[in-house]
């Protein structure tokens, strides 16, 4: 079974829509096409932002772990 579709109306700029249609061709609809580019620009898009909490993550333990080797070097200076 299909999924639902909503009909939307939008407008573009005509050498936006002249893209859309080159890409499109004859074998596919307007429709099909851009669905098919916001479907892979919302994926990078979430891409993204789990990459940016990624590195969030990454820098936030190294920053500790720098924070514990200064401590050490420190101790050992000593």
């Amino acid at each position: 079974m299909g999924k639902i579709k909503e009909k939307t109306s939008i407008t573009l700029a005509p050498d936006v829509l002249a893209g859309v249609d080159q890409l499109a061709g004859s074998r596919y609809s307007r429709s099909a096409i851009i669905e098919h580019v916001l479907r892979r620009y919302l994926t990078e898009q979430a891409r993204a932002r789990i990459q940016a909490h990624d590195l969030e993550q990454l820098n936030r333990a190294a920053d500790e772990l720098n924070a514990e080797a200064a401590d050490v070097l420190d101790y050992q200076a000593f």
